[in-house]
């Protein structure tokens, strides 16, 4: 039975959720969630119990020195939930962890005990993949959904993927299966620069979902991170010229793929998103703890235990797997999904 004394009612609340692992590359989606925590000064007020979900010598605890007294951090699973401000307030329900090792049915049933006893009106799930995209470009992101309404309604892709698939695919369709709609978004890293982090990425994927929900997320230093590790990519790229080369085939391809829609929509979502920063920035800076009228921090309750990488060369031609996205998996790589 789970019971949430120390959360406050909820305004209009949104799940968003991230795991680190299989369903994360260069951890462009958790960062994602990490950022709102941040930005947002989340209080964790739950965690899910390490021992039911992870293999720890997958996902080994980690030891660190707390004035002076020694403690250890187990991997796990843990909720927080912040109160955006403004005009229309709501409520943000954020899941940080790591995919886990076991019992994945168990750990959805759990993640949807706490949704429905939050009152969550939607679940979004964070993911990013490997891709045959390039660096240059702005990340292609992809929304997915296995209700037909709300792909209709919010303008997202019905999921048709087939194969292989981690918890993030296991959580959407949970999410499906006991009516609580349920929304993937996910990015396309490059994959000849893999390495974490990768702040353009989680750009994206917050602007996405700033989209999707009708909120205007704080980025902070997002966007100066963001050109420094184009910029910094663009160096390392130019020194090698068989690197320089395929990235300007990903370029030549992309560009061709997508003239078509270059104008319309993607400029009149972005002329609108920086209408609504500009309004917004003259307004109360969206940020707190989730309250209780108003009157600072709700009581919370907590539960468990409180750069840049030189590109890869291209790889050489071999055989691929179409993914849903749009990508390729390739040999010797770790499959994307979705």
């Amino acid at each position: 039975m789970i019971e949430l004394e120390g959360v406050p009612e909820l305004i209009d609340p949104v799940m968003v959720a991230a795991f680190e692992g299989w369903n994360d590359a260069g951890d462009a989606a958790s960062t994602a969630v990490a950022h709102l925590e941040r930005e947002w000064k989340g209080e964790v007020f739950a965690a899910l119990d390490a021992e039911d979900y992870y293999d720890f010598q997958v996902n080994r605890p980690t030891v660190f020195m707390d004035g002076g007294v020694r403690k250890v951090t187990w991997p796990t699973t843990r909720l927080s939930v912040v109160r955006v401000g403004g005009d229309k307030p709501r409520d943000l329900v954020l899941v940080r962890g790591i995919e886990p090792s076991m019992r994945w049915r168990s750990f959805c049933n759990e993640l949807l005990g706490f949704a429905h006893e939050l009152g969550v009106e939607m679940v979004v799930v964070l993911g990013a993949l490997l891709g045959d995209t390039p660096h240059t470009r702005p990340v292609p992101i992809s929304g997915t959904t296995s209700d037909p309404d709300l792909a209709r309604r919010l303008d997202l892709e019905e999921t048709k993927y087939e194969g292989p698939t981690g918890i993030v695919g296991i959580l959407q369709e949970a999410c499906t299966h006991a009516g609580v709609p349920a929304v993937s978004l996910w990015a396309a890293v490059p994959h000849y620069v893999s390495q974490p982090p990768n702040p353009k990425a989680t750009l994206a994927l917050l602007n996405r979902l700033e989209d999707l929900i009708d909120v205007r997320i704080p980025l902070g230093e997002l966007p100066e991170d963001a050109r420094a590790w184009q910029v910094g990519v663009d160096q390392l790229a130019a020194e090698d010229s068989e690197v320089s080369e395929y990235v300007q085939s990903l370029e030549e391809a992309r560009d061709t793929a997508e003239l078509p829609e270059a104008s319309g929509e993607a400029i009149a979502r972005e002329f609108e998103r920086y209408l609504r920063r500009r309004d917004g920035a003259s307004g109360p800076a969206p940020g707190g703890h989730a309250t209780d009228g108003g009157e600072g921090p709700a009581p919370y309750r907590r539960e468990g235990p409180g750069g840049r990488a030189r590109p890869s060369r291209p790889p050489k031609p071999e055989t691929e797997t179409e993914t849903e996205s749009g990508g390729a998996e390739r040999d010797g790589e770790e499959p994307s999904e979705e």
